[in-house]
């Protein structure tokens, strides 16, 4: 008896494996299938996770308002988009120039967008504008473009495409937002205000749309790296401060993110975070246990600063 618990012990496992991988490629094939046909507005299109983003949604058969602030690299992208899809199965993009973050031309953007199709299904609010440095070092103009970028820029956009939406009482929101929305990381001050202000202005507004049946959905991912990302190395590698935050540095894959929004605007979750173990328990520590939180965070920033005194 045994003897047959051990063989048969590796059999249940690739069995049990076998059942999750047919469970989320069934889920990802219901997810395309959702956006077919469906108008979905992506901003900073051409960003690493705008171009992924594009990719996923244009796969399922969406009708793509792609909207970017440089026109040479929206068509590169819509060249690249239209020559790898099936004609038959996809939609040819629509291209909008849009710079986020000027608000003062963001309500003739929008009027451009719902002439492309007279509605918005899905709209993404994908742009984003990052800085780090010392709170002292960082001016009070690059302070406001952060807001303008990360906060009025996805409200504005959502304001101007609200009206259409209630008024035929559907379609969703999507913010992609960061972990930094949710707890603050020292040098990237301006930053993490951006984010959490974004995320106080989307969850009042998901409880006001519920009535019209739109629906409201934050992405949370620790940070984006690039393609060919290496993790780099410090002094102060071992650190719990690097440890507690690993994830913001190895972070996570643009494709990853972007199935996981595909997966969100397909099942209307209302918020997802998509972190390591130790960045997601620092959330909860720091709902929990702040006076904890506050002590790593200063024990991480002391030995930062130690760790250049000593170079």
């Amino acid at each position: 008896m045994g003897i047959l618990a051990v063989l048969a012990l590796p059999l249940v496992i690739l069995g049990i494996s076998g059942i999750i991988y047919i469970y989320q490629s069934v889920i990802w094939l219901l997810s395309r299938s959702a956006v077919q046909n469906k108008v979905v507005v992506i901003t900073d299109a051409i960003s690493r996770l705008g171009n992924e983003c594009s990719r996923v949604f244009h796969a399922g058969g969406a009708r793509l308002v792609l909207c970017g602030r440089t026109w040479e690299k929206l068509e590169a992208l819509y060249d690249a988009l239209i020559s790898v899809a099936d004609p038959s199965m996809t939609y040819t993009p629509k291209l909008i120039l849009l710079d986020i973050s000027d608000i003062d031309c963001i309500q003739d953007v929008a009027r451009e967008i719902l002439d492309c199709y007279g509605c918005v299904d899905v709209l993404i609010n994908n742009a984003s504008m990052k800085v780090k440095g010392a709170v002292q070092s960082i001016s009070l103009e690059l302070d406001k473009k952060i807001m303008d970028a990360n906060y009025f820029g996805p409200v504005t956009i959502t304001k101007a495409i609200l009206p259409n939406m209630i008024s035929r009482r559907t379609g969703q929101i999507v913010l992609i937002n960061s972990i930094q929305g949710k707890i603050g990381i020292p040098f990237r001050a301006a930053y993490a205000a951006s984010k959490h202000a974004a995320v106080g202005f989307f969850d009042c507004l998901r409880a006001e749309m519920e009535e019209f049946d739109i629906s409201v959905s934050t992405v949370n991912p620790t940070f984006i790296y690039s393609y060919h990302h290496q993790p780099v190395s410090g002094n102060w590698e071992a650190s719990i401060w690097k440890l507690f935050f690993r994830k913001v540095e190895y972070g996570v894959h643009p494709v990853e993110v972007a199935e996981e929004v595909l997966r969100t605007v397909n099942s209307k979750k209302q918020e997802v975070l998509m972190a390591n173990p130790i960045p997601r328990a620092a959330v909860y520590i720091r709902t929990f246990f702040p006076e904890l939180f506050f002590a790593i965070v200063a024990s991480g920033i002391r030995e930062k600063m130690k760790t250049e005194e000593d170079i």
